[in-house]
């Protein structure tokens, strides 16, 4: 009987023995398995931190490039202004696609300083080629009689084309000699561009009041400065839309980048590959895109954006930093106020 009771106790010795040394053995795995982790961790922040330092360096220089091509218009002859121009241009349209290869391993304090420095060269360029090229102001005013035409012409829910393209055979040669075009200083109109008169071109509306523009289309980038109770509608727009002191208006168009500021009242459709962004902007409400034209198909095409991809209820406040709750500033229009019907002609 002791024999018996040394045994089970010899073997349950043994036993203790080995589980403790299984748990010792699991303890170090763990161990090293949470050492490797750690190392791999810091691994693979060395390296974001590296791309975003190389991002920040090459960045900034090929946007200081663009920049001092701007500065350089300034007093330039016009083959010189349009040379620079184009190169801006180029750099821009560069700094785009970088930034937008780059947003995976970008913080977001990084990606929200490149976006604002991008979209304020953006800017910068499609203002000093207003500016710099007066040939294309001269159209506006060549076309005096065909606007005041477009002018008695009251905003009804139906644009007529013939009635609502206020540029002649002048101005248009004039757009197509120019990279940037577009309409400013109208109110109470119907105004009209076609994808041969905007293809991948800058478009720049600006100081429009109760107007409704209809850009049929695929531009590069879409500018929306001071507009009062418009109805704007574009097709796929390639880069990025930048809306600036708009009130009181419904905007609709697909896009790969929305940056909104200074905005009120505002509805916008929209079709977005990234995310939309809204600063200093209040009452602005969301839906995916519903205009539609017989080309639409053919100038997402020419876009190359994705047309199932769509980040429309996606929006970032930078005005609102309280994580978890919604922002105040914007909202989704519920199903049944949503607009369907745009254009019974279309």
């Amino acid at each position: 009987m002791e024999a018996t009771v040394e045994v089970g106790d010899k073997l349950a010795g043994e036993t203790g023995a080995v589980k403790i040394q299984e748990r010792l053995q699991k303890r170090h795995q763990a161990r090293i398995e949470d050492v490797e982790r750690r190392k791999e961790a810091k691994e693979s922040q060395s390296v974001a931190e590296e791309k975003g330092e190389y991002f920040s360096s090459a960045f900034n220089r090929e946007r200081e490039a663009a920049e001092e091509l701007l500065s350089g218009c300034s007093g330039a002859d016009r083959a010189t202004v349009t040379q620079r121009l184009e190169e801006a241009t180029a750099k821009t349209v560069q700094l785009q696609k970088f930034l937008n290869d780059s947003v995976l391993f970008l913080t977001q304090y990084e990606l929200r300083q490149a976006q604002a420095a991008l979209q304020k060269l953006q800017t910068s360029l499609a203002e000093t080629r207003e500016e710099a090229l007066p040939k294309k102001k001269f159209a506006f005013k060549a076309r005096t009689k065909a606007a005041d035409k477009v002018s008695a012409t009251p905003v009804s829910d139906t644009p007529s084309p013939d009635a609502g393209t206020p540029a002649d055979a002048g101005s248009t040669k004039v757009d197509e000699a120019s990279e940037q075009c577009g309409f400013s200083n109208m109110s109470d109109v119907v105004v009209i561009k076609t994808a041969e008169e905007i293809q991948q071109r800058d478009v720049l509306l600006t100081h429009l009041t109760n107007c409704k523009v209809r850009l049929l289309g695929s531009p590069s980038t879409l500018h929306l400065k001071h507009i009062d109770s418009c109805e704007i509608l574009c097709g796929p727009v390639s880069s990025s839309v930048f809306i600036d002191h708009c009130r009181n208006s419904t905007l609709a168009f697909p896009c790969q980048q929305l940056r909104t500021h200074n905005t009120t009242d505002t509805k916008v459709y929209l079709h977005v590959t990234s995310r939309a962004i809204i600063e200093d902007c209040r009452g602005v409400s969301f839906a995916p895109f519903s205009w539609s034209y017989p080309s639409l198909e053919e100038d997402f095409s020419v876009s190359g954006l994705d047309q199932n991809r769509n980040n429309w209820n996606q929006v970032d406040d930078f005005n609102w930093l309280a994580a978890g709750t919604p922002s105040p500033n914007w909202a989704v229009i519920p199903e049944e106020d949503r607009k369907t019907s745009w254009d019974p002609e279309n």
